[in-house]
């Protein structure tokens, strides 16, 4: 009998992913034991476990790129259905709002990586172009966060117009700027300095100061001021 055809029920208790959770906690569990205990069941030929190391290793491990699999991309693999797709979909869908939630208990920006640490969760894997604005008061804490524009893959239109008339409904003294490069490319695009350098000058004549323009991907970001172009 192969390694593939013994089923988890007759593993050693020690081995045994459910088990395994419940005596030791889910810290201890790899990705693969995790998402088996997700999809419940594997094949007549393939445990749940090994099932999902091979649905692990068609995304390079990247728990980030399994989150971006769409119902029909999952359902595509071999002893993946509808149920288990959907399931792993909505692990997927409550892991990414539980980094977003922790990033709401952090209201003061304090650098560059701040910001980053609370707008990845909304931004950094996306498949279009989305443009937030931050506004913050003379503590630097966040006011308000509003997504002012929704593009496509390459581009976003944002109205200059709507940026300060929110900043002026809430109060505030400076704002920081937000979006995301779904290509991964990090250096800011000439539409993205035109565009920086346009709000800056009509948030001279509100006395609003643009404190940072990040560009965001999947892993990392590009932050204008830290890049001593503001």
């Amino acid at each position: 009998m192969s390694q593939n055809s013994i089923t988890i029920k007759h593993w050693s208790e020690a081995d045994k992913p459910r088990e395994k959770l419940r005596d030791n906690g889910a810290r201890f569990l790899s990705d693969a034991e995790l998402l088996a205990i997700i999809i419940g069941s594997g094949t007549q030929d393939l445990n749940a476990v090994d099932l999902s190391k091979i649905l692990l290793s068609n995304v390079d491990y990247n728990l980030n790129e399994l989150g971006k699999l769409t119902l029909s991309q999952l359902t595509h693999f071999k002893g993946i259905g509808e149920a288990k797709a959907i399931k792993i979909m909505a692990t997927m869908e409550l892991g990414r709002r539980h980094k977003l939630a922790a990033g709401k208990h952090q209201n003061k920006v304090t650098s560059s990586a701040s910001v980053f640490d609370l707008m990845q969760p909304l931004l950094g894997t996306l498949n279009h172009e989305e443009f937030w604005v931050l506004y913050l008061n003379n503590s630097n804490k966040i006011v308000s966060k509003i997504q002012l524009s929704k593009g496509g893959i390459t581009a976003t239109v944002v109205d200059v117009r709507l940026v300060f008339k929110k900043a002026l409904e809430v109060g505030a003294i400076a704002i920081i700027l937000v979006h995301n490069h779904p290509s991964g490319m990090l250096q800011p695009r000439q539409s993205d300095i035109n565009l920086t350098e346009k709000l800056k000058i009509a948030a001279q004549t509100l006395e609003i100061k643009v404190l940072d323009q990040l560009i965001v991907t999947e892993k990392t970001y590009f932050s204008f001021a830290d890049e001593k172009l503001l």
